[in-house]
């Protein structure tokens, strides 16, 4: 399914890498959210990619904006891969592919013939569920356009 701006976003239930089960529709009417899919922890991009996050927190906290790093990785290896970078910020485990497949966020074939890991992908979810910005990245070394999301999410606040 290919996700498009003004859409419904789809919900989900996901276990963070705490172990707690987090929902999208948690935060409808009340907060505006930023879905980062990315391929898999421990990886070099995804690292750059999630550090610069975490190092520009406050920039999502001050538009109210909830941040999720979701992956197929398991809650175990997300819960190491936040502890050793730092993260301040969930990571929701996609372990069964569901929500990636759901977003058009899964590889078929990733590299080393690996199947159904995470496309590198960015979805802004206003406070009412509507998609409102959508960059799904074909190409793992590439980064989302945070200039572009962080103008979507300041005019959402």
């Amino acid at each position: 399914m290919k996700i498009e701006t003004g859409l419904q976003a789809p919900d989900f239930l996901l276990y963070d890498s705490a172990k707690n089960k987090v929902a999208l529709s948690d935060f409808k009417g009340k907060q505006n959210v930023l879905l980062l899919f990315f391929p898999q922890a421990f990886t070099g991009t995804c690292t750059k990619e999630l550090c610069s996050v975490r190092d520009h927190i406050e920039d999502y906290n001050n538009v109210n904006a909830q941040v999720f790093g979701i992956s197929v990785d398991s809650i175990f290896t997300l819960a190491k891969y936040k502890e050793e970078q730092a993260l301040n910020f969930p990571l929701l485990s996609d372990f069964n592919k569901e929500v990636s497949a759901d977003y058009g966020s899964l590889y078929d074939t990733f590299v080393f013939d690996m199947k159904g890991v995470s496309k590198r992908s960015a979805f802004v979810i206003d406070k009412e569920g509507i998609v409102r910005y959508a960059q799904v990245l074909e190409n793992a070394g590439d980064i989302p356009d945070f200039t572009a999301i962080n103008e979507v999410l300041t005019s959402l606040s």
